[in-house]
């Protein structure tokens, strides 16, 4: 049975980011993600998993200016000092909160030497961590959500991680970009399932709860259990309606206690 993970970025943001820890654990979950954690104290962020119980699975490096357009910073070949300036940042913030993965967002491409610079990233960004026992994960993201993404198929993200050639470099895949690009994510996992560093979730369309759209979740779920992936099923999605009321199918398939 897959260990789901709460994505504290996406879902209980009814409530504060600490809090999210606890309503977290009080539904079920016994690993957590924060995307960005760096607007809160690393200490107060590791109090509150330590709290609520939770393990805290994986959080981004650095990834520029969200809230202006910025979806990363590997990809960009001039702003490759402010990626590498990020990576004491993400040292900090795991030394203390110890997460078994950090992901890499390379961010959109529009600019010659894309290719070459990301590899470059990935290599340095993991070597930073390697002392650290942390896996970084590099995630494909589909270029329908985000326009001009860097590594928008799982088949692009696979070769820039072969091109980078680190020992601790895995594959962040989440099953919502893999669909949203026309790709079959069951054959996927079933074929590469041991190989896969980190799963993310959300039904299609609408990148909402699972049960609200298309996908055989059941199915799903039985794929990921007989490939040999061993780590976290991270739900991140928006939820339609308020968090807790959306983990009805999970409890269904005996996911999520009642």
């Amino acid at each position: 049975m897959p260990r789901l993970a709460a994505n504290l970025t996406m879902l209980f943001t009814e409530y504060p980011t600490l809090e999210r820890f606890e309503r977290a654990a009080a539904a079920g979950f016994t690993g957590v993600e924060l995307l960005f954690p760096y607007t809160e104290e690393p200490d107060s962020v590791q109090a509150a998993a330590a709290r609520a119980g939770v393990e805290y699975v994986l959080f981004n490096l650095p990834a520029g200016d969200w809230a202006a357009g910025d979806r990363g910073l590997a990809a960009d070949p001039a702003r490759q000092q402010e990626f590498l300036a990020g990576l004491p940042q993400a040292v900090e913030y795991a030394s203390i909160m110890r997460p078994s993965r950090i992901n890499c967002l390379a961010g959109k491409a529009d600019t010659i030497g894309s290719t070459e610079v990301i590899a470059t990233n990935i290599r340095t960004a993991a070597a930073t961590l390697d002392p650290l026992g942390i896996t970084l994960t590099v995630e494909p993201v589909n270029n329908f959500d985000v326009a001009g993404f860097a590594l928008p198929t799982t088949q692009d993200a696979l070769e820039a991680i072969a091109a980078a050639n680190a020992p601790n470099v895995a594959l962040q895949f989440d099953v919502y970009h893999s669909l949203r690009m026309g790709e079959d994510p069951f054959a996927f996992i079933a074929a590469n399932g041991s190989m896969i560093g980190h799963i993310q979730i959300a039904d299609v369309p609408g990148r909402h709860q699972p049960g609200t759209g298309t996908v055989g979740w059941e199915q799903l779920f039985e794929v990921i259990d007989t490939s040999g992936y061993t780590g976290w099923v991270s739900l991140e999605y928006v939820p339609e309606g308020s968090t807790e009321d959306g983990f009805g199918l999970l409890r269904d398939l005996g996911l999520l206690g009642q």
